[in-house]
């Protein structure tokens, strides 16, 4: 046999090895989208189905699946469409599913046709009494009466308390506003105002943000709101993060405390840029994982070439979370 036929040979064997190794141990490329679009990305995992849905413009979109790893291959169902005029008439945004009593909710940001403007930026959410979300009726409980107009709501319940966290328009700038919920579409007192710009890295493309608000519950009992700092279409856009301990009053700003860095920013070595508007979401194996949506290059600006990715979540010695950096997992325990 010719000694390049030869080498070609173990190059070929040395490759399907690797394949090999790779598929049983469950690797994979966390660089890349599990979709081609999906700003605003939000998974649930609920019963061993994953449900997902992202930003589609004038709808929201639900898809259902027991392998986010084939996200692509499970048919999108819409559940809601925009009104032709009114409230919720344009500028569907950010939609997130919860599974609150016994219910599923959507809560999504919307504006008035006309109006599109921050003024005129509200929550609101609808209601499913269907164990499968993407079937049944849902019914819409209007907007979330909040003190200031505003996008990005996310709910979760801590210490046998239900909150409400959303990015409100505040003068020149978006802050984090947190209130207690009476039901799952009715807001509480007092509303407060606990985080808001303050380091340059929140200030970047000529906007100061905060927004996409999440949750994420430590395992020594710490509580964690990431969100999303200065303008979608810088690629500064970044991940930020307030702390608050288990005990404390989640609704007193003194309680929470803001990392100083970003905590999750581009990875230009694994073309990944602008991450940000996140959530997080238990595998079926018990595991942290964070879906957000990155541009595959720079200046992508704010389009909706950003797509979605997933990676897991690792935890410190000290109760925090290490969410590694985009592309790039922390390591398997």
């Amino acid at each position: 046999m010719p000694r390049s036929r030869f080498h070609s040979i173990l190059a070929s064997l040395a490759l399907l090895f690797a394949c090999a190794v790779a598929h049983a141990s469950g690797t994979r490329d966390y660089a890349k989208p599990l979709l081609p679009s999906g700003p605003d990305p939000w998974v649930v995992q609920r019963d061993g189905v994953y449900y997902y849905t992202s930003t589609s413009g004038d709808r929201i979109e639900l898809r259902k699946t027991r392998d986010l790893t084939q996200l692509a291959q499970a048919e999108p169902v819409v559940v809601w469409r925009k009104h032709a005029q009114g409230p919720a008439s344009t500028s569907i945004w950010a939609p997130e599913l919860h599974f609150v009593q016994g219910k599923w909710y959507l809560y999504f940001t919307a504006a008035e046709a006309g109006h599109d403007d921050d003024a005129h930026r509200h929550v609101f959410v609808l209601e499913n009494a269907s164990s499968d979300p993407t079937r049944g009726e849902w019914v819409e409980r209007g907007m979330l009466k909040t003190h200031h107009s505003g996008i990005d709501g996310t709910v979760f319940e801590h210490g046998g308390r239900r909150y409400f966290v959303y990015s409100a328009y505040v003068g020149d700038h978006s802050d984090l506003v947190i209130a207690p919920m009476s039901n799952p579409w009715t807001l509480g007192s007092p509303q407060v105002d606990i985080a808001w710009p303050t380091y340059a890295w929140e200030m970047q493309g000529g906007r100061k943000i905060l927004e996409g608000p999440e949750f994420l519950q430590g395992p020594d009992g710490k509580v964690f709101l990431s969100y999303s700092a200065s303008a979608c279409w810088s690629d500064d856009y970044a991940l930020g993060l307030l702390q608050a301990d288990g005990d404390a009053d989640l609704l007193d700003p003194a309680s929470w405390r803001k990392s100083p860095r970003p905590v999750f920013a581009s990875s230009p070595q694994h073309h990944v840029y602008a991450p940000g508007h996140n959530g997080f979401f238990k595998g079926t194996d018990g595991r942290d994982w964070i879906i957000y949506h990155a541009n595959g290059g720079p200046d992508w600006k704010c389009t909706p070439r950003r797509a979605p990715r997933i990676q897991p979540i690792g935890w410190r010695a000290d109760g925090s979370p290490d969410f590694g950096v985009p592309g790039a997992p922390p390591h398997e325990p």
